[in-house]
């Protein structure tokens, strides 16, 4: 595996990333304090340009690759929706083109987002892993630059999350981070460990996309047959072998949720913040809520990652009925 951004490198990605876009808040909302029952601070990357966190590895991936490989006319990646519209934004920036390849069925929202930031769109595929085996093809029959979904210059780029909330926040004693390919966790552990903090970090998964908590089990990289989850972040099936390796060093655990919790998770960062999250930005919640005995009382960070819900899911979502309010108050 490469080695994990140490300060230097954060910072340099910090600067870069802040010469587009302001940091995110970090907010301290009393009604999640209350539902938590313990000080929460949640670190609010739904308001970047892009509407998630995935912005800031473009910015800072595209940076290098104009100056290490000034020929690279365009690139091509394949998303769920954040990391495409994080290359299409990042990529037009630096005059190139860029290519993305969804899934069938793919969020209607996200798709017409990662358009409006210049992006060629290509539907191709039943999930994830299959839309990023063709963009691998197409990157080989159009000579176009593949951008992974995990890459060390990804990590430096959305590690400058971690940098702003560890300075903000430095008396932390735990980070709940969702994971999809593992950027934003592992950016978030080389943060702390660049400060010095320690706070445990904690990964989420879909109890329906379990493919990482199977891998910390089993001591390396478990692939499953499916990631059907609603929190399209964290629909991933096939871990990435060097993401592993740095969740498995430096996290403190995964930490699996349902559907039934990242929705209600959803409903109550409405509620309590009035703050739009997608499922992956509010499976750390759930996460926290399901382990709120252990953090009665002390201090802890939320990544809320996103906020790119359609209009129609988001409606249904916050028509359901909490069946469990009386143990989340």
């Amino acid at each position: 595996m490469p080695d994990m951004p140490g300060l230097d490198q954060l910072e340099r990605a910090a600067e870069i990333v802040h010469a587009v876009m302001p940091p995110t808040p970090q907010v301290s909302w009393p009604l999640l304090c209350e539902r938590a029952g313990c000080e929460v601070w949640v670190k609010h990357e739904n308001q970047t340009p892009a509407g998630a966190f995935k912005i800031r590895g473009g910015i800072v991936y595209m940076d290098a690759l104009r100056r290490d490989q000034p020929g690279v006319a365009g690139v091509v990646a394949a998303t769920r929706g954040n990391h495409g519209q994080s290359v299409a934004f990042a990529a037009t920036r630096n005059g190139l083109t860029a290519t993305v390849v969804v899934p069938e069925g793919n969020s209607v929202e996200k798709n017409a987002a990662m358009r409006a930031f210049g992006a060629d769109l290509v539907v191709h595929g039943h999930d994830f892993q299959a839309s990023l085996e063709h963009a691998v093809a197409l990157a080989a029959e159009r000579r176009l630059h593949m951008v992974q979904s995990f890459d060390p210059m990804l990590v430096a780029g959305v590690g400058s999350y971690g940098l702003e909330l560890f300075r903000s926040v430095p008396d932390l004693d735990a980070v709940y981070v969702p994971i999809g390919l593992g950027s934003g966790i592992c950016g978030v552990i080389a943060a702390r460990d660049a400060v010095g903090s320690r706070a445990e970090v904690v990964g989420v998964v879909a109890a329906n996309a379990p493919a990482y908590a199977l891998s910390l089990e089993a001591g390396a990289v478990v692939s499953t047959n499916s990631a059907d989850t609603m929190a399209d972040g964290m629909a991933c099936r096939v871990p990435d072998a060097g993401a592993f390796e740095a969740i498995s060093r430096g996290a403190a655990g995964v930490v699996r949720v349902s559907e039934d919790e990242i929705k209600a998770a959803m409903r109550h960062y409405f509620t309590d913040t009035h703050n739009v999250a997608e499922g992956a930005g509010a499976a750390p919640l759930a996460a926290l809520l399901k382990e709120r005995d252990r953090w009665q009382g002390r201090k802890v960070g939320l990544i809320l990652s996103g906020g790119n819900v359609d209009r129609t899911v988001y409606q249904a979502v916050l028509q359901e009925a909490d069946t469990n309010e009386a143990e989340t108050r």
